[in-house]
């Protein structure tokens, strides 16, 4: 049996390598744009290493990911607590990360239609 830290980690890694598929970005192109290294983002991809905040900071601005987002992914916010929005929620609405963490959070689907439900969510709610 998993260990549930390992568990999450594995997902935040998945939730991560996802994000950056999406916004068609190479490990690395998103090390450039994070002053991170490509083995370091590889190793979170693949779940074998827990990022600081600082680092999920930086994720998030270069994925265009609210970071309320990625540490609820990481288990570091409790996402039905809801706490206080990050600047990128607040100008796409309260109900983005939301919306965004149920699809990616779904486990009855794949990888290829959360991305594509995920690209047909952020096409109609762009301003």
């Amino acid at each position: 049996m998993t260990d549930p830290f390992n568990a999450q980690m594995e997902a935040l890694g998945a939730f991560i390598r996802r994000q950056r598929k999406l916004a068609n970005l190479s490990l690395r192109q998103l090390a450039e744009r994070t002053t991170l290294s490509n083995p370091y983002l590889s190793q979170i991809e693949r779940g074998l290493h827990q990022p600081s905040v600082r680092v999920l900071k930086l994720l998030s601005g270069a994925l265009n990911v609210s970071a309320e987002t990625l540490l609820a992914q990481a288990g570091l916010l409790d996402a039905a607590a809801g706490g206080s929005p990050a600047p990128e929620t607040e100008r796409r609405g309260p109900a983005a990360s939301s919306v965004e963490a149920a699809i990616s959070g779904d486990e009855r689907l794949a990888d290829e239609q959360k991305a594509a439900l995920l690209a047909v969510y952020h096409s109609m709610v762009k301003s």
